[in-house]
């Protein structure tokens, strides 16, 4: 039998220059198939109750604090990027090239994919056992691209533990899919038009 040589195994670093934006989306779909998909297993174990983890509970409750919360994160997002110098928030150009040829509705649908499913995961499934703290803690390591910034790794683990929190407190994972979505559709509008007016 022919042994497998893990040592050929070589990881580096790719350079957006070197990938092109079908391969990105793509990418990013596979990705988040799989992250449904590890939180479909993950629930199997779990049997969660799922007409009370996705309850409209009070709709305004949970929109407050979803669109609240999301207000926040940009507010934050807006005056670190005012302050810090553009290295220390750069991710390799990932996010811009998966969003600054994107029409609106792209744009809409994308965020609010990875809203649904990173949601489901980490919030619906993971931090029923982990709790938050440590969720929050592998939702930041997962964001392989921010890793090598101190202050993006802690924004990242913040605005993690900030969802589980909202998430706690209503009760809905609406929350924080809700949040999770106006984040990232915001963001992606945000790179998407400002480099159009450039």
């Amino acid at each position: 039998m022919k042994k497998f040589d893990f040592k050929r195994i070589k990881l580096r670093k790719i350079n957006p220059d070197e990938i092109d934006e079908r391969f990105l989306l793509v990418n990013l779909y596979v990705t988040q198939l799989l992250v449904f998909l590890a939180a479909v297993v993950l629930m199997l174990f779990q049997k969660p109750d799922l007409r009370t983890m996705f309850s409209p509970g009070s709709g305004y409750t949970i929109l407050l604090w979803g669109a609240g919360f999301a207000v926040a994160v940009l507010l934050v997002d807006l005056l670190v990027s005012r302050w810090v110098p553009p290295e220390v928030t750069d991710d390799g150009g990932i996010n811009e090239m998966l969003f600054k040829n994107r029409p609106l509705w792209h744009i809409a649908l994308i965020s609010l994919i990875v809203a649904f499913c990173e949601e489901l995961l980490f919030r619906g499934t993971i931090q029923a056992w982990w709790g938050p703290y440590w969720t929050s803690i592998l939702f930041a390591a997962i964001h392989v691209r921010y890793l090598q910034h101190w202050l993006m790794t802690g924004l990242v683990f913040s605005i993690s533990y900030g969802l589980g929190w909202i998430y706690i407190r209503t009760g809905s994972l609406l929350t924080p899919i809700i949040a999770h979505f106006l984040i990232d559709f915001v963001m992606g509008c945000i790179l998407r038009y400002r480099r159009e007016e450039s």
